[in-house]
Parts: C-alpha cells; structure tokens; sequence
C-alpha cells in the first residue's frame, strides 16, 4: 500500500509540497538559512491493513543526510486482543521491488528514530549517500488495535558535501583454530543491529566467557552488522555473516552467507516468495535454518515448511515447551537418512541476562572456517549442549570392526548385531541420560556412559538426550543439558 508524497521541492526548503498522504495532516518546515528542511506527516491505518505501508519521500538534489522520526498510539485493548506495533525502515530511490536492491535499513519496532548518511548510519541502516530521488519510508504494522493506528512521521532533510562513505571491514572466513575437531558455537544472536541491547563487542566478550570458537550475527531484516565486528575478531574467535528473516509466518536463519548479503523479509507462506530466497542464500554459501519453528508469538510459528531448509533450530535459548515441541516434531521427520535435517540450538540472546551460547552447537569440522563449519552442520556432525561445560560422544559399532557416529551411517547388516555407547562429560547432578530410536526411548539411566545393544532391523537410527532432573509433579521430562544428532543404523 502507498501513501501520497512527501515532498521536498528544493534542498533550501521553499516550495515544499504540504499535502498529507490520504488527507493525513502534513506540516512543512525549514530553518532561515535552508540547511534543513523537515516534513511531519500524519496518518490512520485501520484494523486489516497490509503488512507493508510505504510513504513515497521526494529526496532533491544536495542532500547531505537523511532523518526519519515516528511515533504511533497505544490505545487500551480488551484483554486478550494485540496492540498496536508498528515496524519502520527505509528504501532510497532504486525502488521497494521485492529483493532489495533499494534497500537501506530496517528498525523494526526497536527504535523511533534513524540518520543515513553518505559517511555513517544508525544501527541497523546503511550508510551511503543520499541521492536524489523517491525514498521510501517504510510502514509495518505488526499488529493494530481495534480501534486502529494514528503514526506520525517526521522527515528531515540536510543539506551538504555528501562525503565519502567507508569501504566496509568484514570478517575474515578462517581462524586458527584446532584442525580437524569439536568447535562450538552460537548462530543466533541479537545486537543493537536489530533488537538486541548488547554491542558486538559485549556480544564478542559474552561468546568468548562461554567458551565459543565462533558465531554468526543474525540481525533482523538487516546486514548493518556485517560490518560491525572490526577489531572483534580473531585467532580465537570466528565470525560468520547471516540475518534472521523474520516474516509474518515465521522466522529463518540465512547461516554463513557471502558478507553484505540481504535477504528479504515482506512476504507470507501464501506469496510463494520463500524458495527464491531459499535459494538465494544457498547462491551466498550459507544456510537456511528455520528459527523457534514452535514460538506462539504472533508471526514467529513456521509455515514454510521444510523443502529447502539445510537444518532446523530444534532449541533455543533456554529450555521450554516450546522446545519440547519443536524436539517431538523434528523426531517425527527422521524416517529417512536421505531427507532429514539435522537439529541445531543457538540462545537467540538479545540482552543481559540472555546467556550467549546457552545452548551451542558443537560441530565435528575440518578446521575452524566458514565453509567447513557450514558442511558439517549441514551433514549433521553435531551435537547441542547448554554450555561449554557439557560434551557428548554417541557412537554405533559392529563386532565386525565397523563404524558410524553422529551424522554417519553405520554399513552393517539388518541382524549385525550393534553397539551404542553414550559418554557425557559434565551432565547434571542427578541428570539421566537417553537412547531415542525411531520407535522412542529404548535406554535410560545415570551418567557419565550409557550403552544399549541393537539390530539395525530394530533401529533405524538413534540419538541421545541428556537431561537434568524432572521437577517433582510437573508430569514434564527434565530441561535439556544436551541432544544430539541421529547415527544411522544399517547404512
């Protein structure tokens, strides 16, 4: 949906046009010496309107920065019955086409102000000269009252010498680390970017405390942060690029894409727009991951389903019901070693008192890079855990002398008879620890090591959990410690 122009007929603020979009009052104002011009706009959406309301903005020539402003009511509702939210974000002049390529920034709900300039840009914008044309501001009304949505909208123009704007810094692919072995990490993290309240430095210093070897910064709707970890990096620490798609129907990771990738956010399982992005971050080299498919905030439950999906957060954060039905529902997609998507966990912390790397994935790579991690999470050589402290090691083995662990397929026949041994460092006090089959829990008991003996006519795979105690009279299993990915029986 369009609202009618905003415009700004000269950078000196005469002639400026004052009429509101849709008969919304517009007032117009410019300071004595012309440097700044500045329009407030004001509107009503009702109950129903589209996901996306854009507000033309008709940028002239000699414009040094651009500002935008807005604020929205938040009238009483009935218990039981949404608010009024309403997301913001801006376009320059190469257009809104699904896609992006006009894209300049997003905001969502999380600020009620921004600045785009040639030489710097508010958390979450990019910076980037501000050339004449239509700009477009971006409406989203997450959800509107009954009684509907009064927004006012300021715009403020600057006029100057552009400037230059900074060749971004991105982080480099590889570090150090260990060779072919265990790295954890969290890939689904928050920072002032987005929504978030820590900066990528106490993100940085919260992932080092937690004994990770690398994360992914995943802002909403926007790629700012890709160029915001200078300096954060290093030997010890591996930082991958991606953003969170956060759609009316769900959210997704775009994991370890090329730096500077954007991916779009403004369509519905409905629209059919999914697989083009699908495969737009598979063209970046990353990843597509479908975040909290069981969140029952409004918007975040997926519906996309899972055709183009390299993996899929089974945990996150710390442990809920919402994670215990994303586990029973990843559980019951294990019927074929050629389909299946291997489970990842990541904190989703956006502030204080969210754990970075509460949970982590830990995955079996080559070496310590982007591509290698990426391919290991993708072939399932993972396992989830709470924190640095707990370890798993789930293995199948034939008397034959064969092999297979977490991902792998073991090459035995259906009557070999199989051990499985399970080994937990760190498990909690009083913990247990489970052998899940394709038929359920087929072994229980105390850490630190669990073994079972099995057929793979009998399963066709299994994979462990390890939980802390059950709380007494809740009738609900124990908290996750740590789950892994499946070893498939029987080749």
């Amino acid at each position: 949906m369009a609202l009618g122009p905003v415009g700004f007929a000269r950078a000196d603020g005469s002639g400026e046009d004052r009429t509101g979009p849709n008969g919304a009052g517009d007032d117009g104002q410019g300071d004595g010496a012309g440097e700044t011009v500045r329009h407030t706009v004001r509107g009503h959406l009702p109950t129903g309107a589209p996901d996306f309301v854009y507000l033309p903005v008709e940028v002239p020539e000699g414009i040094r920065e651009l500002s935008v402003s807005y604020r929205y009511d938040k009238p009483d509702v009935p218990a039981g019955t949404p608010g009024n939210a309403l997301d913001i974000g801006v376009f320059d002049e190469r257009g809104t086409s699904l896609g992006g390529r006009g894209f300049r920034g997003w905001s969502g709900g999380f600020r009620d102000t921004f600045t785009i300039s040639a030489e710097q840009a508010t958390p979450g914008y990019l910076a980037g000269p501000v050339r004449a044309g239509t700009w477009q501001v971006v409406l989203g009304p997450y959800t509107v009252a009954p009684q509907g949505l009064d927004y006012e909208v300021t715009v403020t123009l600057r006029r100057g010498e552009p400037g230059r704007t900074p060749a971004p810094a991105y982080p480099p692919e590889r570090a150090k680390g260990r060779g072919r072995a265990w790295y954890r990490g969290d890939c689904h993290l928050h920072t002032v970017h987005s929504d978030g309240a820590r900066t990528p430095a106490e993100v940085a210093a919260a992932a080092r405390a937690a004994g990770l070897d690398f994360l992914t910064t995943t802002e909403h709707n926007t790629t700012s942060a890709h160029a915001a970890w200078q300096g954060l990096w290093g030997e010890d620490l591996l930082v991958l690029c991606g953003e969170e798609i956060t759609t009316r129907n769900g959210h997704y990771l775009a994991l370890g894409t090329d730096p500077g990738t954007f991916l779009d956010w403004r369509y519905r399982a409905r629209d059919d727009a999914y697989p083009r992005f699908a495969r737009a971050i598979h063209r970046a080299d990353g990843l597509v991951v479908p975040a909290h498919p069981n969140c029952p905030f409004v918007g975040c439950r997926w519906k996309f389903g899972y055709e183009h999906a390299d993996a899929v957060e089974v945990w996150n954060g710390p442990w809920t019901a919402d994670d215990e039905l994303a586990l029973a529902a990843w559980d019951n997609m294990l019927v074929s070693r050629e389909e299946w998507l291997p489970a990842m966990g990541n904190s989703d912390a956006h502030k204080e008192g969210q754990d970075v790397g509460l949970p982590q994935t830990v995955v079996y790579a080559d070496e310590l890079a982007r591509r290698p991690l990426l391919a290991a999470i993708r072939a399932g050589r993972s396992y989830v855990a709470e924190s640095s402290k707990v370890s798993a090691e789930l293995t199948a083995r034939t008397s034959r002398g064969a092999h297979a662990t977490l991902g792998g397929a073991l090459r035995a026949a259906p009557d070999a008879e199989v051990t499985v041994s399970l080994t937990v460092r760190g498990a909690p006090e009083g913990g247990t620890l489970h052998l899940v089959t394709d038929e359920g829990t087929m072994r229980t008991g105390p850490g630190p090591t669990l073994t079972w003996r099995t057929t793979p006519s009998l399963a066709t795979y299994v994979r462990a959990e390890v939980r802390h105690p059950a709380k007494a009279g809740s009738g609900l299993p124990g908290a996750m410690a740590a789950l892994t990915n499946p070893v498939w029986l029987g080749g």
